[in-house]
């Protein structure tokens, strides 16, 4: 078995993720209170407690996505779970999970990293007046055309007919309007905080670049599929330029699903909330066995040392 490692994005949070972890694991109170310390604010409390509208700000919610998934991680690792583990991947904010999986970099570095990220884009949301839609039901060349017509751009190609456009709020609206009369199957405007993976992200970029130049990146130790490229990437400064890109870029999550099925994966686990990640495989490929894990009840039912 050949296992692939999925890693949640931004979205698929939950108020209480991780409470459950923290009351019964010691290693989970561990990280849990070393990401409070190392970011100088209570994630615990906006994860387990809330409120909703906290915990959706993007500056919150990607550390909290970022914590809960590598602490998830870690008890599977703790119990045997992943020795067949190669390759790791994550739907955007997901992949500096990934990375951090991959000891690229350490925890708390990981969790400064999520932490800049989420704060800058969050920064550019305020800044803009963007949305994002999801078009159900439709080709990507179709949606690439449309999107180059109505001047948005392809955000999230999450699965085959689930692809998420992003823009400026009007341009988005005049997109909804105009996928229904074209008969697309389903044009769903989306409750986000602005136009994340778009050119509305711009402001985020050269603060964010001068960020990574000072952080230390060592060579994966799983193969890691970024969802800039949908491809293998290894190489430090490669990585570095991905974890930039990922800020306004597409992601090609459905791309990184293919490739880590090519490279003989026959097991994806997803370490995160809400099997968002496992719906999104099933989608691409039904034949693909997969497991999610998100509670203390779900790890410990894995066998130890298995």
């Amino acid at each position: 078995m050949k296992i692939a490692l999925m890693f949640s994005g931004q979205g698929a949070h939950k108020v209480g993720m991780g409470k459950d972890l923290y009351e019964s694991s010691a290693l989970a109170r561990e990280l849990y209170d070393r990401a409070d310390e190392a970011l100088g604010w209570k994630l615990t409390e906006f994860s387990f407690e809330g409120p909703e509208e906290m915990l959706t700000k993007t500056g919150i919610c990607q550390p909290a996505l970022f914590t809960h998934g590598y602490i998830v991680y870690k008890l599977m690792e703790e119990r045997g779970a992943l020795g067949d583990a190669a390759i790791a991947m994550g739907l955007s904010l997901g992949e500096v999970t990934a990375l951090a999986a991959a000891d690229v970099y350490d925890f708390e570095t990981g969790l400064k990293i999520v932490a800049e990220r989420g704060r800058l884009m969050q920064e550019a949301c305020e800044s803009s007046d963007g949305s994002m839609a999801a078009v159900i039901g439709v080709e990507r060349s179709v949606v690439a055309a449309f999107c180059e017509e109505l001047d948005v751009e392809m955000a999230n190609l999450n699965c085959p007919g689930q692809i998420v456009i992003s823009g400026e709020s009007a341009k988005i609206a005049a997109a909804v309007e105009a996928g229904k009369e074209r008969g697309f199957r389903r044009v769903l405007p989306l409750n986000v905080a602005g136009a994340y993976h778009s050119r509305l992200m711009r402001p985020a970029y050269e603060p964010f670049k001068e960020f990574l130049a000072n952080i230390d990146l060592a060579p994966p130790k799983y193969t890691v599929l970024s969802t800039t490229t949908g491809a293998e990437i290894s190489d430090t400064e490669a990585i570095r330029a991905a974890l930039l890109d990922a800020v306004v870029s597409p992601v090609y999550w459905e791309d990184c699903m293919i490739a880590a099925a090519e490279m003989g994966a026959d097991m994806f686990y997803e370490l995160g909330v809400n099997a968002v990640l496992k719906g999104q495989l099933k989608r691409t490929n039904r034949d693909l066995a997969s497991a999610s894990f998100e509670t203390w009840e779900e790890i410990a039912a894995v066998p130890a040392e298995c």
